[in-house]
């Protein structure tokens, strides 16, 4: 479909005349239940979606959505990474409930998803491309530089970010096989989905934004390389991208600079380095809009677009060398701050919610969609009533929502379980045990760009916002409990590699700075085995 992006606006309008618009209510009871598509993209920086990062990049299919439905200025991710994210959305449930700590533990394979429940009240069901909620990308390195976090040393766990450019200027297919799960997902509209005589229900994941794998980075790579070709590149606005303030090394919270350092971005960036990274990443966004267009443009074409929910949403952002990271693991914008926008049957056009959500709202929202009656323990809200056009019950189930979002973090690249804590103006950061690491608390309203941690000086707000916190999270316990996870999956992983122990960890992706004194490093290991398995704060 060339030349997709520059006629797209014209074709797509005329395709949303839609009919009068219903209540909620009206629409279940008197209308078929409608299809829903869902677009997962992955380290979407979701301040992209509104003024004035949608300043940066032509994005016009996520702009046709924010014109022809409901977008969330502020909806974030349960978890900063792909699989306890993905667990969160697909379950409904806060990721200490899902367990899913990082990227090789998510939900279990039988686990029952919104899209089996969907199935059962009689939609039909497809999935294409990226899944990852019951397991996700881990190699040896990633499992164990996530189960080490807690000892007492720092290796560089990444490769240093860097771009490459596609030598062919034109090519618009550059990551392929994002492009062949979407021509996937169009053959099935084509081929399947428009002869259904019940509802479908299509889920289509995709790897961009997402940084390429860096050969550099040693064992199984790491993914520090942002690709793409001058053919994406030409719908960034160069004169617009910002080179973000730096806090100096010494400033750093600890944490922020245990991040910095295991990312491998404590080294010297010039300011063209990292006006290219963060222009090679927008170019990417652009190319991740082209293959949501192309799932639009199918609905509108084969007369199915007025009958269908289409969700965009990602399952978290990506720093671009913000905070001096790149990568996301962390709970500051760039990184938690996800898209979602919802247009359809019944869905509002041009709004704007300011109200604050989170992914774990997607398993509600597919129920409510099709009216299936929302089990009582989902940790989430439907988004119904915040997108849909007026309804009586509108105030009530507006009023159950509360004025907050949680997420938190166990992963790799972080030396301690992260949690945040957002409500309309605050954003309170606290790590592990709430005592051992200072916890942080940004003024969003005045300080969008989080460089200035007002939680000492405003010691009642931190107060509060800690016990609003612990009333919804024991999280001393829920660190406890991943302490002593990451110990015994570690000391299970070392008995079964026995003799060859020091050998294999050595040559991990943190390879280069291991053999400098792998004794030091092996002597940190044994020290933190010897310590206690049960926290202190259990």
């Amino acid at each position: 479909m060339p030349m997709l992006l520059l006629w797209v606006s014209v074709v797509a309008v005329s395709a949303l005349a839609a009919p009068a618009p219903r209540t909620d209510g009206q629409r279940r009871r008197a209308a078929p239940a409608p299809n829903v598509v869902l677009v997962v993209s992955d380290s979407f920086d979701g301040r992209l979606t509104f003024h004035p990062g949608s300043q940066v990049v032509k994005l016009p299919f996520i702009n046709f959505m924010k014109t022809h439905g409901t977008s969330f200025l502020n909806a974030y991710t349960n978890s900063p990474i792909c699989c306890p994210s993905r667990a969160a959305m697909w379950s409904g449930l806060f990721t200490h409930l899902t367990e899913s700590w990082n990227n090789f533990k998510g939900l279990d394979p039988n686990y029952t998803t919104w899209m089996d429940v969907m199935e059962e009240h009689g939609y039909q069901t497809q999935k294409f491309g990226k899944l990852d909620y019951t397991s996700g990308h881990h190699s040896i390195s990633n499992r164990v530089e996530a189960w080490t976090r807690d000892v007492a040393f720092l290796l560089r766990q990444e490769g240093r970010p860097m771009v490459n450019l596609i030598p062919n200027k034109a090519k618009e297919r550059v990551m392929e096989t994002d492009w062949r799960n979407t021509d996937r997902a169009i053959n099935w509209l084509r081929k399947e989905a428009v002869n259904y005589t019940k509802p479908f229900v299509l889920y289509l994941g995709l790897n961009l934004p997402h940084p390429y794998p860096s050969p550099s980075s040693g064992e199984n790579f790491g993914s520090s390389t942002f690709h793409t070709s001058l053919f994406w590149l030409k719908k960034v606005s160069h004169d617009v991208i910002k080179i973000p303030r730096w806090l100096p090394l010494s400033e750093m919270h600890p944490v922020d600079y245990y991040s910095s350092y295991t990312k491998n971005c404590t080294g010297k960036f010039t300011d063209k380095e990292i006006k290219n990274i963060r222009a090679f990443y927008y170019a990417m966004c652009a190319e991740t809009d082209a293959m949501l267009g192309k799932i639009i443009l199918t609905l509108h074409q084969l007369d199915l677009l007025q009958k269908t929910i289409v969700i965009y949403t990602s399952d978290h952002g990506e720093l671009a060398m913000e905070h001096r990271q790149f990568y996301k693991m962390s709970m500051y914008e760039a990184s938690a701050h996800v898209p979602l926008l919802i247009m359809g049957p019944g869905i509002k056009a041009n709004q704007q919610v300011s109200n604050v959500v989170s992914l774990v709202d997607i398993y509600p929202t597919m129920l409510d969609i099709t009216g299936i009656p929302l089990p009582q323990n989902l940790s989430g809200y439907s988004l119904l009533p915040l997108s849909s056009e007026p309804s009586k019950n509108k105030r009530k189930v507006k009023n159950l929502r509360p004025p907050w979002i949680l997420s938190e973090f166990h992963g790799c690249n972080v030396n301690a379980s992260t949690y945040m804590l957002r409500t309309n103006q605050w954003k309170y950061i606290t790590y592990s045990d709430g005592v051992s690491v200072l916890p942080q608390l940004f003024d969003l309203s005045s300080d969008p760009d989080e460089l200035n941690n007002i939680a000492a000086k405003f010691p009642e707000i931190t107060y509060s916002l800690d016990q609003k916190l612990r009333s919804i999270i024991n999280y001393p316990k829920v660190s406890a409990s991943v302490h002593r996870y990451n110990k015994e999956q570690f000391i299970m992983w070392k008995q079964s590699i026995g003799q060859n122990y020091s050998n294999v960890i050595a040559n991990l992706r943190w390879h280069q700075e291991w053999l400098k004194n792998p004794e030091k490093y092996e002597n940190a290991i044994d020290q933190w085995l010897k310590t206690h398995t049960t926290s202190q704060f259990e």
